[in-house]
């Protein structure tokens, strides 16, 4: 069985207005390697990086083109911390381990910067992030928050916001208050993509994109990695397939599974739009969580929509047009003038999976809408990991992902009713 890499439809507002994308080519023979690399995103790219800076001799494939998964078409949202907050993972792991992962967050979001930094990546980085509560009842969840990040976390860039203080904020009443964090913001998540593969290149990497592997398989001190140019074989491997694994490895396609979201993108909404005017990124407190923030050039991109089937939505703009307008009334008529959708691997703990799923052979996936700073750091500590070790990359695999429940086939009907029930929730 060879897996699938369904790319979603429709051309990202990121994509149409790029400017120069490099193209790499395929894999042409059978090739050998001190580490393969199976996945072309922000984990895959920046493991290829630092192994081959490091003098490793490194083969990375990816089935489509760097930046046409998750990778190049999310959100765009750095975030804080983990997916979870600290006092959910104090619950589950307890304090020390809670600080040692807001810790490697932290370190996760720098080195994203840094690292922009010193290859001269311009990826339109904008400062600050709002998170909103849809419901009244998790206004006090959100001053918690703050005050325990700041006393318990010493992290100083969090400011609580009652109803009118985020109103103003916003420029809409919808949500009955949140937190500011001045400590992150959000980037054009392509165009960091683009520069993370002409960096890797350059460090003496050979990378292919639009090739498939078929199979992977590891045996006597050896892993083989199957494409339809030839075998790849290497010391080890490194799966970064995320939502787009099924069928290439079990363990993995048993705890990361894909949904799909969807994000659009109105034309300029002009300087005096009273749309977040301070040009921070949004999220809710939604299970399906609802994100949005402007692009450089003043468009509102705004993602909502999740489907947990296998059919492409028809509706996309009209769909994110009724959600926008439901916390801006005003836009209720707005062009969309793009919309997309991307796979986006989820886990059921959603905590990042870190596992070796056989000998020689690591999987990283799953990061469930958090993964902008976290992927592309893990690429980073797998790095460090298969050069001698990483505190940091040992801490994420002590998250105890399980796998998701019903077996080959009830595994999907089964997350797809779940996920229906948490998102009526949302609703009432």
């Amino acid at each position: 069985m060879t897996y699938q890499s369904p790319i979603a439809p429709g051309i990202s507002f990121y994509e149409a207005t790029l400017g120069e994308r490099p193209s790499y080519d395929a894999l042409k023979a059978s090739a050998t390697a001190d580490v393969v690399i199976v996945g072309g995103g922000f984990t895959g790219l920046q493991a290829a990086y630092h192994l081959a800076a490091s003098g490793k001799d490194v083969v990375l494939i990816e089935g489509a083109r760097f930046g046409d998964g998750a990778s190049g078409r999310n959100g765009g949202q750095l975030g804080t911390g983990q997916r979870a907050w600290p006092d959910e993972l104090e619950a589950d792991f307890g304090k020390a381990h809670s600080l040692q992962l807001f810790a490697v967050a932290e370190r996760a979001k720098a080195h994203l910067m840094d690292f922009a930094k010193a290859h001269g990546i311009d990826a339109d980085f904008r400062p600050g992030q709002i998170s909103a509560a849809h419901k009244a009842k998790y206004v006090q969840d959100y001053r918690d928050h703050v005050r325990q990040m700041t006393e318990e976390y010493g992290y100083q860039h969090l400011q609580f916001l009652d109803r009118d203080a985020l109103a103003e904020k916003l420029g809409s009443t919808r949500y009955h208050g949140g937190a500011h964090d001045a400590g992150t913001g959000h980037i054009n998540p392509i165009k960091y993509v683009v520069g993370l593969a002409r960096a890797t290149a350059k460090a003496g990497a050979r990378i292919h994109e639009n090739t498939r592997a078929r199979a992977i398989s590891s045996a006597g001190g050896k892993v083989t990695v199957k494409t339809d140019a030839g075998d790849i074989v290497a010391g080890q491997a490194l799966i970064a397939c995320n939502a787009f694994i099924e069928g290439l490895e079990p363990v993995t396609s048993a705890h990361v599974m894909p949904i799909r979201s969807f994000i659009g993108a109105t034309v300029p909404l002009g300087d005096d739009s009273p749309v977040i005017p301070g040009g921070e990124a949004v999220d809710d407190s939604r299970f399906v969580v609802r994100y949005f923030r402007k692009s450089v050039d003043g468009r509102l991109l705004f993602g909502g929509r999740e489907a947990y089937t296998s059919d492409n939505p028809r509706d996309i703009s009209d769909h994110i047009r009724r959600q926008i307008a439901e916390i801006y009334p005003a836009l209720k008529t707005v062009e969309i003038t793009h919309s997309w959708g991307g796979s986006v691997g989820i886990t059921l703990s959603r905590r990042p999976f870190v596992r070796e799923v056989m000998p020689n052979v690591t999987s990283i996936g799953g990061f469930s809408g958090h993964g902008v700073m976290l992927s592309n750091y893990c690429g980073k500590l797998y790095a460090d990991h298969a050069l001698g070790g990483s505190e940091d990359l040992e801490a994420m695999r002590n998250l105890k992902v399980g796998p998701f429940p019903g077996g080959d086939k009830l595994r999907k009907p089964l997350l797809l009713l779940a996920l229906t029930w948490y998102s009526l929730r949302d609703r009432f």
